[in-house]
């Protein structure tokens, strides 16, 4: 089917219906504003494919609806069906040809940085397995985040320019001491370490970004866990990352692998036990020191003479509304 409604436009636009020629030239209106010479007609199945040229770029692109620029509504190609222009056919040839030899150099660079990646993934899969404990899981790291939101539109986004390994964890769970603790690894997050309420971001929920530290999710340099779940995808994954050695940054306790698990106290789901204490409330018992900030800020409540298998002990107590998150946060679900 070759015809095609413009709702914004509200006009019905036949693809099949060739309205412009070879050695053309057209324009883009509403974004770059570059214009294009036609090099080559298509038909298919679909209508009429248009080949062209970038005159400023010498980048192809193909478009399949070209309008008269007298009935100009919104972003598109578009042609003066008034004035028409067209390009000399030896013109366009000598542009076709740049335009084939600049497409082969950018492939040719694109194959080059492929090897170029690939070698430096190959030096980082090894160097991050060496580091890389068995009973580690998760990966602390440091991502240096730039803004590309854009005010005007309400458009609000960032990149990630550099990403460095500052750590390992025993568990899952997102413990702001913890990445505090790590934070003194690297210059670039040092002043991290010092205890600020304000860096500390709790975004498990809808469109959010998780748990992270750091001034702002836009800008800067911010501190989260990569949860290890395929030890083998992991070390995939930060294979580019640790082929670059100033991008690792973890103090010596954590490059060397223990002879096998030690008990953890407080950092683990192992130090830790969660209950149902009632019909309407759950109950935490263990070494909740280093994870008080995160219980508290769960709406748990200390609680010094609770009773946990006959026997009077401290303890965290929560509504039983609780109770799911704090499995996820435990690692229990």
């Amino acid at each position: 089917m070759s015809k095609v409604f413009l709702l914004g436009a509200n006009k019905e636009i036949d693809r099949a219906k060739q309205v412009v020629e070879a050695n053309q030239i057209i324009q883009m209106e509403g974004y770059s504003y570059d214009r294009y010479v036609v090099y080559e007609i298509r038909k298919n199945d679909w209508g009429i494919a248009y080949k062209l040229i970038n005159l400023r770029t010498k980048e192809y692109q193909t478009a399949d609806i070209i309008r008269p620029l007298k009935e100009k509504f919104g972003i598109g190609y578009y042609y003066d069906s008034e004035n028409p222009e067209f390009m000399d056919s030896f013109e366009v040839a000598m542009l076709l040809q740049q335009a084939q030899q600049q497409k082969k150099a950018e492939e040719a660079k694109a194959e080059q940085e492929k090897i170029r990646v690939e070698q430096v993934k190959e030096i980082g899969r090894k160097r991050f397995a060496e580091i890389f404990s068995e009973d580690a899981q998760a990966v602390i790291v440091a991502r240096l985040r730039q803004n590309e939101s854009d005010s005007y539109t309400d458009y609000y986004s960032y990149s990630t320019q550099r990403t460095v390994i500052i750590g390992f964890s025993k568990h899952k769970r997102d413990i702001f001491s913890e990445m505090r603790k790590h934070a003194s690894n690297f210059e670039g997050t040092a002043y991290l370490a010092e205890f600020n309420e304000d860096y500390e971001h709790r975004e498990k929920y809808s469109m959010g970004v998780g748990y992270y530290l750091g001034k702002s999710k836009y800008s800067g340099w911010i501190i989260e866990k990569e949860p290890v779940y395929d030890r083998n995808r992991t070390i995939e994954d930060f294979a580019y990352t640790a082929g670059e050695e100033n991008n690792i940054h973890i103090s010596k306790g954590d490059t060397t692998p223990p002879n096998k698990p030690t008990e953890s106290t407080g950092e683990s789901k192992d130090g830790c036990t969660l209950v149902e204490y009632s019909a309407k409330a759950v109950a935490v018992f263990g070494e909740t020191k280093a994870i008080k900030d995160e219980l508290k800020a769960m709406g748990g409540r200390f609680n010094s003479r609770l009773t946990f298998n006959g026997k009077k002990l401290a303890g965290w107590i929560f509504p039983k509304s609780q109770e799911q998150r704090l499995a996820y946060y435990f690692g229990l679900d």
